[in-house]
């Protein structure tokens, strides 16, 4: 029997998962703290209270996320790349190419049969295509991320947005709204800007069915749509839990073969 966690602390939320016997028992998603010591004992404490476990019972402690090498209580870290391609293969067994948008970065990841990744590209240098990107265009438009999402459905003439930049893109953003365009066409235009983005990456790792979309953006129906009328195919998104815990997951998948190899 064994208990293993995986710690992942991103920019915008952090996540912790306890797995038994390679099975999710406890989970948490909380905002991250401005410390990611302070972000890391929060989650995983309330992941373990979700568990009824402590600290002590954990086996193997995997961390993962921007914030991995802050985190004291972990056994070691892993890269990020790596443990959302191992999460995603566990969520969806038949992937083989991962959409991953965060709240700071864009992956696109192709894995092999057993997760292990095989070719990955990342946009990390700045807000563009990112959940941050999404978070900031939904505070102008004064609805929720959730609502963003839905805005496509009632949208007749979605906007264009002359650029990804969050910058000029927020510019954009304030001369339609000011100009009188209808709230879910603009929503539209974001989602798409959005989707237009991640379709570049995905394609330029080679896409293979199936496709897997993980992190906060996974729940953004809008931008799920578009990227799959730009790729042409269709995109599978988890369902066995969170796509948001991905990372997580393969922190503590990681965790298991550890313990595994010492066996």
């Amino acid at each position: 029997m064994s208990i293993v966690a995986g710690c992942d602390i991103g920019s915008l939320t952090s996540k912790a998962v306890i797995m038994k016997n390679n099975q999710i028992i406890g989970s948490a998603l909380i905002r991250s703290r401005t410390n990611p010591q302070v972000s890391a004992e929060m989650v995983m404490e309330e992941a373990l209270k979700k568990a009824g476990l402590s600290m002590n019972d954990i086996q193997q402690c995997v961390g993962t996320g921007y914030g991995r090498k802050k985190i004291s209580f972990v056994n070691t870290a892993v890269s990020e790349i790596a443990c959302h391609g191992k999460g995603a293969h566990w969520l969806i067994p038949s992937s083989k190419t991962i959409i991953d948008i965060g709240g700071q970065d864009c992956k696109a990841v192709r894995i092999d049969k057993q997760g292990n990744v095989v070719k990955f590209v990342a946009n990390d240098k700045c807000a563009s295509g990112t959940g941050r990107f999404l978070e900031i265009m939904a505070n102008l438009l004064q609805v929720s991320i959730e609502e963003l999402g839905q805005l496509n459905q009632n949208s007749r003439a979605p906007v264009i947005l002359a650029s990804t930049c969050t910058v000029w893109a927020q510019a954009d953003i304030i001369k339609y709204i000011n100009s009188g365009h209808k709230i879910e066409d603009i929503g539209a235009g974001v989602n798409s800007a959005m989707a237009k983005r991640a379709a570049i990456l995905a394609n330029s790792v080679g896409i293979e069915q199936d496709i897997c979309m993980t992190g906060g953006v996974a729940k953004n129906d809008g931008v799920v749509q578009m990227l799959e009328k730009l790729l042409g195919k269709k995109i599978k998104r988890p369902k066995k839990a969170d796509p948001q815990i991905a990372g997580a997951i393969g922190a503590a998948i990681f965790a298991t073969e550890t313990l595994n190899r010492r066996s």
